[in-house]
């Protein structure tokens, strides 16, 4: 990984880990150029979530719920990203009103259940392909 002239910019080159699902999360990141891989890993193998372009934005959702990653991201190709830092999100977060966190954290925990169901899914459907 390699930072270019702020702090507030990475480029990762092809084939790089940005975050692994499991860890803590302490920066989102806004792809300006590059595609990054989001997945996670279901009985050791990597089940495919989604992919991220410019203007995308992937690793927030650590960082509003402080949950653990619920997925990796991986470069796929040599990718520039924006980062937020934690602190910056809190901070917004914290100036809307009570109620839009609470529907914030409620949407937050239906996206964690769903991307664990979809890539249990993904990987049934996997096993009973012929």
């Amino acid at each position: 990984m390699q930072d270019v002239a702020s702090s507030r910019r990475k480029v990762f080159a092809a084939g790089t880990r940005i975050f692994a699902e499991g860890e803590p999360g302490h920066e989102a990141y806004v792809v300006e150029y590059g595609r990054v891989a989001v997945f996670k890993t279901v009985k050791g193998k990597p089940v495919p979530l989604g992919t991220v372009v410019q203007g995308g934005i992937f690793g927030e959702m650590a960082l509003i719920d402080d949950q653990p990653r619920m997925a990796s991201a991986q470069a796929e190709e040599e990718t520039a990203c924006v980062v937020i830092g934690k602190d910056r999100l809190t901070a917004q977060l914290h100036q809307a009103p009570e109620a839009v966190q609470a529907v914030v954290g409620a949407l937050l925990g239906n996206i964690r259940l769903m991307g664990a169901e979809l890539a249990e899914a993904r990987v049934v459907l996997a096993e009973d392909r012929p």
